[in-house]
């Protein structure tokens, strides 16, 4: 019963955030503060992880390549194909839970703690539109940080197959090229907007509904953390069957 109590919570909780509007001039100050906090700070660590992971996956294949006959350019294809379809927008996703899951939880559980959030609504402010509402907007650029991960993901693949002599330059971007179906990019950046509307609202949810002190804090963003993971999963496998079944 909980588990159901804690999700009609959450739906009221989004309707919640998109009732009465915070003022328009306010809002725009507060999305761009979001878009530098969950966003923009995140690219450094999404570069990182993208190149070296795409280098790995190159790498992986290359090595488990051992049959003459098969095509050197399918390290390539196969590289491509793991970073558009499930490394960039679902790995990277997870990864996000944790970095941008845990700051939306925590900035919004500390200011329930220390009863900021009381005193928004005493002053007649509807306190989930002006702490989420920013938040969502500022996610819905999340899809710019898949396809940044995706372009750096593939130049790190091209840079392990050619620089470690597993693969010719032109033979891999052949294999880039080969069999390159465009709705893959589309159903990846569909996945994309879903995964970006659970990465802000269940942390959002964990953080505004939080009760305690400053230890609870750090509890609801791990809980905040696993269930963001689950949610994503399960979407990733629903959205998956949905889109190329």
């Amino acid at each position: 019963m909980k588990y159901l109590h804690d999700i009609g919570e959450y739906f009221l909780m989004l309707k919640k955030v998109f009732g009465r509007m915070t003022k328009t001039s306010v809002l725009r100050g507060l999305i761009f503060k979001e878009i530098d906090d969950l966003i923009i700070s995140s690219l450094g660590i999404v570069i990182f992880i993208s190149f070296f992971i795409g280098g790995v996956v190159t790498i992986q294949t290359a090595l488990n390549l051992t049959n003459p006959l098969i095509p050197k350019s399918l390290i390539a294809f196969t590289a491509r194909q793991s970073i558009i379809l499930e490394f960039s927008p679902t790995f990277i996703s997870i990864i996000m839970a944790g970095k941008v899951g845990s700051n939306i939880t925590s900035s919004i559980g500390t200011m329930r703690v220390m009863e900021q959030i009381d005193a928004l609504e005493v002053m007649g402010i509807n306190s989930a539109n002006y702490l989420i509402f920013p938040k969502i907007i500022a996610m819905l650029l999340y899809p710019f940080v898949i396809a940044i991960s995706m372009f750096v993901g593939i130049a790190g693949a091209y840079a392990a197959g050619v620089l470690g002599g597993f693969v010719a330059g032109e033979e891999f971007l052949n294999g880039l090229q080969n069999d390159f179906i465009p709705f893959h990019l589309v159903y990846a950046f569909i996945k994309t907007f879903f995964f970006a509307l659970i990465l802000a609202t269940i942390p959002s949810y964990h953080g505004y509904y939080m009760r305690g002190g400053a230890l609870e804090v750090g509890k609801a963003s791990t809980t905040a953390f696993v269930w963001t993971s689950v949610v994503l999963i399960l979407a990733n496998y629903l959205l998956t069957q949905l889109l190329l079944s």
